[in-house]
């Protein structure tokens, strides 16, 4: 349908392992529209992360296919999909991957540079405030809490105004109250932009925010709750 913006069919992946091949994914089929938000479930090693990967591009799946606005990623090679991972793609992951060489107001503002935006440090600056870290913009990582970390991390996946965020245990590395406001901080930026929301998680409470909830165990799909 033309409001899609990430769909795959028979994925599968496939890894060579000591004793033989390791099917690490089965057949999946999934659709998410414009604007709605999936959360993907799962013990460790169920095939969550390799899930997400694929969905994002950052791995080619050992057959089926992924489109992703409006790009058939399996048919790119790895510049293409880089190509459409910027254009239309943000990132939150679980150790929040800031360089460390960069202020906070730096981290953001780097995304918008290598786009061309016109004045992307008033931007930064905008999204730095949204978050709550106004008073924050020259500090460097190491001198930010894990919660403020992950809040540069948040402004910066969102700086590019991205189609799809694709977020990987994003209150992993965090405690159940900063994890809890980060929670709400992140689905309130994906409702303000209107941005798809595929996130990884244990946490039930996280999920159950999430319009569909993919379970997955062993590479195969169980179920999706609406």
């Amino acid at each position: 349908m033309s409001s899609s913006i990430l769909s795959a069919r028979h994925l599968s992946k496939v890894v060579g392992s000591a004793e033989g091949e390791l099917t690490i994914l089965h057949d999946i089929d999934l659709d998410l529209t414009r604007g709605e938000s999936l959360a993907l479930l799962g013990r460790s090693g169920s095939g969550k992360s390799t899930l997400l990967g694929l969905l994002a591009g950052l791995d080619n799946p050992s057959s089926g296919s992924v489109r992703l606005a409006g790009h058939e990623l399996t048919h790119l090679d790895e510049d293409q999909r880089a190509k459409v991972r910027a254009e239309h793609v943000g990132f939150v992951f679980q150790s929040f991957q800031l360089l460390d060489s960069l202020s906070a107001l730096e981290n953001v503002m780097l995304p918008l540079e290598l786009e061309g935006h016109a004045n992307p440090r008033q931007q930064a600056r905008a999204l730095l405030e949204r978050v709550g870290l106004g008073q924050r913009l020259h500090h460097y990582p190491r001198q930010l809490s894990g919660g403020e970390q992950q809040r540069v991390a948040l402004a910066r996946a969102f700086a590019a105004e991205p189609d799809i965020l694709f977020a990987d245990e994003p209150t992993g590395n965090l405690d159940d109250h900063t994890g809890a406001h980060i929670c709400e901080l992140m689905f309130a930026l994906n409702r303000e932009h209107g941005t798809t929301l595929v996130l990884v998680t244990h946490d039930q409470r996280l999920a159950a925010r999430c319009q569909h909830q993919l379970h997955l165990q062993d590479g195969r799909l169980l179920q999706d709750t609406h």
